[in-house]
């Protein structure tokens, strides 16, 4: 049986991705099959994930995901010697009402499976107050079991000591400490961590955060205090229907957020996937019979879009027949124009009338709900679809009929609704799962 272990923070920007990834690279170097995971909505950490292991990881959800759904996700890694499950955000950091089985809280999946929980705590600027933090997070709720803590970012012995006797005294075991060490740092832009395929030395830094951590943190006393976990026979795969037979999607640095479950899930359903690179100027495969650009950086890259001739071409020709999607940055791209962060307005596709500015920035963030008034590839009207929205991006226009009525994670009415227009559709959310 795989021993299993969630990996938390009492915030976001703690080092959980980095303890994570060293983990399971130093794990790995010692012969031990590691397999990731990632609980909440984040499309970036998998990557890294997978550059660590060798194993493709995916995303797990409690909001989003019926208890069948993560079962049948996480059973992948019963042929495992460790399974590492990444949190997002705080330990109990979720939305205010409950979605499928679930807030989206990392507290949820670590309940929900019996896996223990490893917390990161960066006691810069405190001392024992991190043990009362700890000790905090420890109690809060009942059926979720803390394993210890690394802690990371100690600013000299005297303090990692402090710290240490705090958390000794409050009964919590202390499985290292980490000092600030800038090698082992992984850059970041507006939406997360630079993406794993963008960076040439991701392996050289996942090597060193791993022999660094090894040096630091007791390796055994980590794994001794995880659960064994024995994967329980879900009852149903994921319920997720191919946008098409054969899909032509875009991927490269413009159009890479998209969630692995969901290209495994079109896959497992007999979908063929066609990539193309709208960065390299390629049209949609003629053949396909639906495209779909996912999300990503088009803000970085909208210069090189609009003189794309090419590709937006070819989309246009696409889409005179064949159903086109387009999810946040894809949405944007399919859209009239694009106002980079200079104040620079670029011609986009023109599929739809939608025209956003990311020179005029405000986040837009939360798990999204869509109720559709019209057809989108793979999903009819009245279909319930659950997503998540991140992006900066201000919309100055959105003229084309609505696709769908769209809520909060509290039930909120809210106003980014998709359009359509003949066979383009598009979203500003991710879509994640859909309701059974």
């Amino acid at each position: 049986m795989p021993a299993s272990l969630v990996i938390s923070a009492p915030a976001s920007g703690v080092g959980k991705t980095t303890l994570t990834l060293a983990l399971a690279r130093a794990w790995r170097k010692r012969g031990l099959n590691v397999q990731c995971f990632k609980s909440g909505p984040d499309y970036i950490d998998p990557a890294f994930h997978a550059a660590a292991t060798g194993r493709a990881s995916v995303n797990v959800d409690s909001w989003a995901m019926d208890r069948g759904t993560i079962a049948h996700l996480v059973s992948r890694g019963g042929n495992a010697d460790v399974v590492l499950a990444e949190g997002s955000m705080g330990l109990f950091d979720g939305v205010a009402a409950r979605g499928v089985s679930g807030t989206g809280a990392t507290a949820d999946i670590a309940e929900m499976l019996g896996w223990p929980v490893v917390l990161v705590i960066d006691p810069s600027g405190q001392a024992q107050t991190a043990a009362a933090i700890a000790a905090g997070l420890r109690d809060y709720r009942a059926g979720v079991r803390l394993g210890g803590v690394v802690l990371n970012r100690v600013a000299s012995p005297r303090h990692e000591d402090l710290v240490r006797r705090a958390l000794n005294e409050a009964g919590i075991k202390v499985f290292g400490a980490l000092p600030r060490h800038a090698e082992i740092s992984l850059p970041k832009r507006h939406l997360g961590l630079v993406q794993a395929e963008e960076q040439a030395e991701i392996g050289k830094l996942i090597d060193e955060a791993a022999r660094f951590v090894a040096e630091h943190v007791d390796l055994d006393a980590v794994l001794h205090s995880a659960g064994q976990w024995s994967p329980q026979a879900a009852a149903n795969g994921l319920n997720v229907t191919p946008p098409g037979q054969r899909i032509a999607l875009a991927r490269d640095a413009a159009f890479s957020f998209f969630y692995p479950h969901m290209l495994e899930a079109w896959r497992a359903a007999g979908a063929e996937i066609v990539p193309f690179s709208p960065l390299a100027n390629e049209a949609p495969d003629a053949s396909a019979d639906v495209c779909w650009l996912p999300g990503g950086y088009p803000e970085l890259h909208a210069a090189k879009l609009a003189a794309n001739a090419r590709f937006r071409s070819g989309l246009r020709v696409f889409a005179e027949t064949r159903p086109v999607h387009g999810e946040c940055g894809g949405y944007m791209v399919l859209g009239a124009g694009l106002t980079d962060a200079d104040g620079i307005s670029h011609e986009m596709a023109g599929l739809l009338g939608l025209e956003t500015s990311f020179a005029k920035r405000r986040m837009h963030l939360g798990y999204r709900l869509a109720e559709l008034a019209a057809p989108m590839p793979g999903h009819q009207p009245g279909a319930r679809l659950r997503g998540h929205e991140f992006h900066y991006s201000t919309i100055l226009a959105q003229p084309d009929t609505p696709l769908a009525v769209v809520h909060d994670a509290t039930g909120a009415v809210i106003a980014e609704t998709g359009s359509r227009r003949g066979h383009a559709t598009g979203t500003f959310f991710h879509l994640i799962a859909e309701d059974r």
